[in-house]
């Protein structure tokens, strides 16, 4: 398992410089004509009752519901992290650095999403639920062991390295704005999951197998109420899609929807971070029950 220093990711972190002012807005605007997501992230080529324009129309909508989502987690991102600032202000000096790099980037990421949620509000035509709202999700989820929403966290982070490795980065036919939104996203994320497998060791310091299970079976608890919310957002996404194709399914295509949708976002959000060689890695090291576990489970997400 590579080694990690706070040092040498705040070197990296503070070499990588941009503003959402200079991503975002002006000309730099959505192409509707475009998909968003990658079909493995999108899987709406599946859905054969749905023409070619139906099956962008969702993907476009997944596409919003993503960036979202990514928005709606870092609501809880954003204050963890502080919190494991302020517990030992005194301390490395590279640590502290590092943690109040890694809040303000979230801090920006969380600006950006919103300014593309309008972006996509004022292109689309009809609008899009997602599920929330941010402030309730991140109560419950701050609510658990820390290690355990630690392990949340890393899980979200090489979630996105991964999704955008080896679906986003060479896939030609994405809208090339959307693609630079997920492109700087992804190179300031690179970071944060070094950073949170520092945070991981640092909380499971002198904890004994009990305590390291427990925190385990509640990082499980946080990815079900996270895949509670998921089957509320295929809803949300079948009803927008409806709206905004102008069409009503039957129930026979409304079922399909969802039992396409369904595994896509199992594997979108939780498949494809609980398998993660890393994540797998970071919970051998704590505990190789632990990881035996996580990977048990892991199969009904992928």
């Amino acid at each position: 398992m590579q080694q990690y220093t706070y040092q040498a990711a705040l070197a990296v972190a503070e070499g990588i410089r941009w503003r959402v002012e200079d991503i975002i807005g002006g000309e730099r605007r959505l192409d509707f004509t475009k998909p968003f997501m990658p079909e493995p992230l999108a899987c709406v080529e599946q859905l054969s009752f749905l023409t070619p324009y139906g099956q962008r129309t969702l993907n476009q909508i997944r596409g919003n519901a993503y960036l979202c989502i990514f928005g709606l987690v870092e609501e809880f991102i954003l204050p963890f992290v502080l919190d494991r600032a302020r517990t030992q202000l005194r301390d490395d000096d590279h640590r502290i650095r590092a943690l109040l790099q890694f809040a303000g980037e979230e801090a920006k990421h969380i600006h950006l999403f919103k300014c593309f949620r309008r972006d996509f509000e004022s292109g689309f035509g009809s609008s899009c639920a997602v599920i929330g709202p941010p402030e309730e999700i991140a109560r419950r989820v701050l609510a658990h062991d820390p290690l355990a929403v630690a392990l949340m966290i890393l899980h979200i982070e090489w979630m996105t390295q991964r999704h955008y490795i080896e679906s986003i980065r060479e896939d030609r036919q994405l809208c090339p704005q959307f693609k630079s939104l997920l492109l700087h996203h992804w190179i300031e994320e690179a970071q944060h999951a070094k950073i949170d497998t520092l945070m991981i060791e640092g909380l499971a310091h002198g904890r004994d197998e009990q305590s390291v299970t427990s925190a385990v079976e509640e990082y499980l608890q946080i990815v079900g109420q996270l895949d509670d919310g998921l089957m509320q957002q295929v809803e949300f996404d079948l009803k927008s899609l409806m709206r905004a194709i102008r069409r009503a399914f039957s129930e026979k295509e409304k079922n399909e929807f969802r039992q396409v949708q369904r595994r896509a976002n199992r594997w979108t959000y939780l498949g494809s971070g609980m398998t993660h060689e890393s994540v797998l890695a970071t919970l051998g090291k704590l505990s190789p029950a632990a990881r035996e576990k996580v990977e048990s489970v892991a199969r009904a997400y992928c």
